[in-house]
């Protein structure tokens, strides 16, 4: 007798056991009525928005109310103090007296104790002196302004006059480059002298 082979594993009678079987095929599911209303409610529209110049206006009325105040708001124009006028009478007097290379520096808002710094230098002891006396009377004389304090004297090497929110630095020649007070203040705005002869 012929030997009958079995069959292959998988196999039923040399058919395919997959191709006995309905494959299902994937179909889309269809929306539901629920599904199709929430996507019309969320889809946006594409229709043009009119902007009204009454629109804009009310927006940029609630952008400048927001920001009044805060560091996007324009600033306004510094008001010069009263005591600029001290400080160029000090200048003034100082030229006259023959100092040299006066300087008037703007620290208002940078120190509490002072609005103007005025250096200048003296080329000997005696000079520096005759400036701090000169300065007091002329001042005093021109505008009413009175120097409430004079520090440094009779030494002349480093002479300090107080005049409120004026303070005055007079310097031996020799003297002033070691203090250097115009590189503390590198930074500080400069008050141009009338008058003043070139270095």
């Amino acid at each position: 007798m012929r030997a009958i082979a079995p069959p292959e594993r998988g196999r039923v009678g040399g058919d395919d056991v997959a191709s006995k079987k309905t494959v299902k095929k994937a179909t889309p599911k269809t929306p539901s009525k629920s599904a199709k209303s929430a996507s019309k409610v969320g889809a946006p529209k594409a229709a043009k928005k009119v902007v009204t110049k009454k629109a804009t206006k009310k927006a940029s009325a609630k952008v400048a109310k927001r920001f009044k105040g805060d560091v996007f708001a324009p600033t306004p124009e510094r008001k010069e103090p009263p005591s600029k006028k001290t400080a160029l009478a000090v200048a003034d007097a100082a030229l006259e007296k023959k100092a040299v290379n006066v300087q008037i520096i703007d620290v208002y808002g940078k120190v509490d104790y002072a609005d103007y710094l005025v250096v200048m230098s003296g080329r000997s002891d005696r000079q520096v002196a005759a400036l701090a006396r000169g300065i007091a009377e002329d001042v005093e004389k021109n505008i009413g302004e009175k120097c409430t304090g004079i520090e440094g004297l009779p030494e002349g090497a480093w002479v300090l006059m107080d005049f409120g929110d004026v303070v005055v630095h007079i310097f031996h020649d020799d003297v002033r480059g070691y203090y250097d007070l115009e590189s503390l203040w590198i930074d500080a705005g400069r008050v141009p002298v009338p008058n003043q002869p070139p270095a």
